[in-house]
């Protein structure tokens, strides 16, 4: 790929994804990278975003990247930690803040006609997160904007195009936010924006054409938005050489894999599926720890997708729907690593079967993974499902996993799912799911006692499930969930809903 491109130098921040996220969003082309690994220099790079940090400058070993002469002569723009260590090895004084400022604060530009302010009003609201502020600049700088509690809010190198601002325009509340990255990647870079879904799709044929060559590729779909988008990517560039393999664990939703292979088989691509549920519950018999749980899943899916695999000649690649956050993921900034977390891959495979790995997807976010799909024209019923754990209900179902017990939580599951859609707040959720506990609880029905089983419900809002805040649902639509649920799934008497956040609760309960 030879889009121009704007590098993000991470120093451990939680907003340094959405600042990349930001910019792919002005189609202009970015990638990041943990600050000890910064990449050699490549011309198609424009400019240099540092990111802020939970260190401060004076902390021991607190970040401190080496850029080469040849990135010294780009663009620079540094948020938060990034303008505070630019202030400090320039000569300048970082301090603990008189006044900490946390959330929002007024931006008072000084500079007016700066052109990271261009079309910006003298006087917005931005968000701050910083103990440490900038108390003394490098002699060789300017400021440009400051806020009612500290003067130096923004600043520039004189004769450079080199800059510091100390609150985030990569979050929502900041007002301009967006419209300063636009001025800094576009007016003071000179990036063109040309990173679009069009252009994506058209180099990825070319290059998925180019590695493949006329060998065949294996695919493990999983019904979800990243594993589709791949597969009819790929089936795009080569065709019947890709072998789609959907597996039913048995730990799928209420008709999925049915409903699953029918909207694949609508939209002409052909899969292979298999109904191996038998084999993982057998394999699950009496296992109630979540970890024994997925560790069983895996290894008996990689036996079930190897076998199935083995079904067709010269295949010498796996394909994987890979995105972008599992592989900065597993780049740390404290322990850099090319390894991607197990469970967002299909663990062992490659090595086992001797195949190459296959990734078109592995440098979009979750937002353009779906406009890529959009793109291909993949239906909504696609492109909009909420994600859902690998390793499927055997983690919502807490405890031992039974017949009974995966009965109960699809009935309910199904009866949820479908009340979010039907009033029109599906769409509002990141992600949404019932867990069924592992305990019974007294009811009343009729004159009646009862002692049977709880669901609880979960829905969160999220951008990429790093972080997560539990859904308003409203008292009215609960109330209805709730009573469709205790009055037609036999074994739930009680139904509960979940109001944690990540952190410090996780989006799945095990």
């Amino acid at each position: 790929m030879h889009h121009q491109k704007i590098i993000i130098i991470d120093f451990g921040s939680q907003y340094t994804q959405l600042i990349a996220r930001k910019i792919r969003e002005l189609n202009v082309y970015c990638e990041i990278y943990p600050y000890n690994k910064i990449p050699p220099y490549d011309e198609n790079t424009k400019g240099i975003i540092l990111s802020g940090s939970p260190y401060s400058v004076h902390q021991e070993g607190a970040p401190n990247p080496h850029l080469n002469y040849q990135y010294q002569t780009l663009p620079l723009l540094g948020i938060c930690y990034g303008a505070q260590w630019l202030a400090h090895v320039n000569g300048g004084k970082v301090e603990r803040s008189m006044h900490r400022e946390y959330g929002k604060s007024k931006l008072i530009i000084q500079k007016k006609d700066h052109p990271l302010f261009a079309g910006i009003p003298e006087e917005s609201t931005v968000w701050m997160s910083h103990g440490d502020s900038i108390t003394e600049l490098p002699s060789n700088t300017n400021v440009i904007a400051k806020t009612e509690n500290i003067p130096v809010a923004a600043y520039e190198f004189q004769n450079q195009k080199v800059f510091g601002i100390q609150f985030h325009p990569e979050v929502y509340h900041s007002e301009y936010g967006i419209n300063i990255l636009k001025n800094f990647v576009y007016e003071i870079c000179g990036a063109k924006g040309d990173w679009t879904p069009a252009h994506f799709i058209e180099e990825s044929i070319e290059n998925i054409r180019s590695v493949v060559q006329n060998e065949e590729v294996v695919l493990a779909l999983s019904g979800g938005v990243d594993s589709s988008v791949a597969a009819f990517l790929i089936h795009k560039a080569i065709g019947k050489r890709l072998h789609p393999i959907f597996v039913n664990n048995g730990l799928l939703r209420k008709n999925e894999f049915k409903n699953v292979l029918d909207a694949y088989r609508q939209m002409g691509l052909e899969v292979h599926g298999v109904d191996a549920a038998k084999e993982f519950l057998e394999a699950l018999k009496g296992i109630s720890d979540p970890e024994q749980k997925r560790k069983i899943i895996g290894k008996k899916f990689i036996d079930v997708f190897e076998r199935e695999s083995k079904k067709f000649s010269n295949v010498r690649w796996l394909a994987q729907g890979t995105i972008y956050p599992d592989v900065i993921e597993s780049l740390s900034v404290k322990g850099p690593s090319a390894t991607i977390k197990s469970h967002h891959n299909v663990g062992g495979l490659p090595e086992k079967m001797n195949l190459k790995v296959l990734e078109p997807l592995k440098f979009l976010f979750k937002d353009e993974v779906r406009k890529i799909g959009k793109e291909l024209g993949l239906p909504d019923i696609i492109l909009q499902r909420h994600p859902f754990p690998g390793p499927g209900l055997a983690i919502r179902i807490i405890g031992e996993i039974t017949e009974e017990k995966l009965r109960l939580i699809q009935e309910a599951d199904d009866l949820y799912i479908h009340h979010l859609k039907q009033s029109g707040h599906y769409q509002k959720i990141w992600q949404a799911g019932t867990i069924l506990l592992d305990t019974k609880s007294v009811g009343v029905m009729g004159d009646e006692r009862t002692y049977e089983y709880v669901v609880a419900l979960r829905a969160v809002t999220s951008t990429d499930g790093m972080t997560a805040d539990w859904y308003p649902m409203p008292y009215d639509l609960l109330g209805k969930i709730s009573n469709d649920i205790i009055n037609k799934v036999k074994g739930i008497n009680r139904v509960v809903y979940d109001i944690s956040s990540k952190p410090p609760a996780t989006i799945e309960w095990e």
